[in-house]
């Protein structure tokens, strides 16, 4: 009785056994990777992204920043990545850096433009959509959206008609003014 229930056993086992290969970058099955070979980070960092893992992407892209050196993809997927983590001021920096290593780089021109939209900067922010819409050839329909709300805040200023009342400035004393509302 003992013997078939060792054989299961030992069938179980070998079934558990390792082959060495472990699954590669596009998630397939295939030959095994050698410590010495390396996953992009940005790759690994933009799956990351969509995934919502904002800040396990950031890591990759530090990652890979810290392998190929401050590309201007890096930095711009690092100032994304701290973009949606709310990290306004250090996207803001990161996004720069992209920008001067290629002032033409869409993404991070779209992106900057994001977050001076964050920081109410309209006038920046269209000023930043509209050069990442004509490098785009406005083919993105994203930086099309973002464009057409930065104009339209930046039209409106906020004053209506119901509001513009007359006001007279009126002079009391040495160097001192005063505001008043006319009827």
């Amino acid at each position: 009785m003992i013997r078939p229930i060792c054989a299961a056993v030992l069938l179980a086992l070998a079934a558990c056994q390792t082959t060495g290969a472990e699954f590669s970058p596009d998630g397939l099955a295939g030959r095994a990777i050698s410590p010495a070979e390396d996953v992009d980070g940005l790759l690994v960092g933009h799956r990351l992204m969509a995934a919502g893992e904002f800040e396990l992407a950031l890591r990759a892209y530090y990652r890979s920043m810290a392998q190929q050196g401050p590309t201007v993809d890096a930095l711009s997927a690092i100032g994304s990545a701290n973009l949606r983590l709310g990290r306004l001021g250090q996207s803001e920096q990161m996004l720069r850096r992209a920008l001067d290593l290629d002032a033409e780089f869409v993404p991070a021109l779209n992106n900057l433009g994001v977050v001076m939209v964050e920081n109410g900067a309209w006038g920046q922010a269209a000023h930043l959509f509209r050069n990442a819409f004509a490098l785009d050839s406005g083919r993105s329909e994203e930086i099309r959206q973002n464009l057409t709300l930065a104009l339209a805040n930046l039209q409106d200023s906020g004053y209506t008609e119901e509001n513009n009342n007359d006001f007279a400035l009126v002079r009391r004393g040495n160097g001192r003014f005063l505001l008043l509302a006319t009827p």
